[in-house]
């Protein structure tokens, strides 16, 4: 009786009282306990970041609109989905490649040709939502015949290929930078790979944190690359540093 009483409880609550679960897969309709729900969101923070903010950088946007409208976006669809589909909607980097071509884009500040870009973005998310109330009419059983794991996964490693090289260039400043870089990489896979229990769940947030460490330790403690400075500035040179730097027009966005 007790269960039947609780599936009608979830049946008739917008939201779903999610299950607590601290081992295994965790399902959409399950959560981890607070300790580990802190941990895992502050690994997803660190790995959003790397993808909400890099991607508007590399096409001119000013990466502080991308944040914040990632997520009242993902705030968005949390409601309008009652908090059923575990997903994050951050900056796509399907679009670097041919925001940088359309606009011809240098690479450096902000982009002065976003307008020439601005049409088709907005074309392709009129198209998303096209495609997405098929979907709804249709099922999806269409789209995972059109697009199999092996076209989708082949669409992702093409997309990282075509980003590699920015990566490279980020740790390829010197010879010490280069070492730490490969070492944080190995740091990831080794926790991926053979961490026990909900370690392995963590390889970004503890690789981030072995690099750092093994930074810390070679640059500041052992003087093979340029320390980590932890002064902190004086707040009248920043005042002035904001009065002269030029203001971003903002028409673009």
């Amino acid at each position: 009786m007790s269960n039947a009483t609780g599936s009608d409880e979830q049946a008739h609550s917008y939201f779903p009282r999610w299950k607590l679960k601290t081992s295994g897969v965790i399902m959409p309709e399950e959560r981890l306990s607070w300790g580990q729900t802190f941990v895992s969101g502050l690994q997803h923070c660190v790995a959003m970041s790397g993808s909400t903010i890099i991607a508007p950088l590399l096409m001119g946007f000013d990466p502080n609109v991308a944040v914040l409208f990632s997520g009242v976006g993902t705030l968005i669809f949390f409601v309008i989905v009652a908090g059923r589909v575990p997903s994050y909607l951050g900056s796509s980097f399907a679009f670097i490649a041919v925001v940088i071509a359309a606009t011809g884009y240098a690479g450096h500040g902000p982009n002065p040709n976003l307008s020439v870009a601005l049409g088709g973005i907005v074309g392709a998310g009129v198209l998303y939502g096209v495609i997405a109330l098929i979907v709804m009419w249709s099922g999806i059983g269409w789209v995972e015949r059109l697009m199999p794991p092996a076209v989708t996964g082949a669409v992702v490693a093409a997309i990282g290929l075509n980003l590699a090289p920015v990566a490279v260039k980020a740790v390829s400043a010197n010879a010490f930078e280069t070492w730490i870089g490969l070492a944080t990489v190995l740091i990831i896979g080794v926790v991926a790979v053979a961490a026990p229990g909900l370690w392995r769940r963590l390889p970004i947030i503890l690789g981030a944190i072995g690099g750092y460490l093994l930074y810390l330790l070679f640059a500041n403690g052992l003087g093979f690359g340029k320390p980590i400075d932890f002064t902190r500035p004086r707040r009248g040179s920043a005042c002035r540093t904001l009065r002269r730097r030029p203001s971003m027009p903002m028409r673009s966005f």
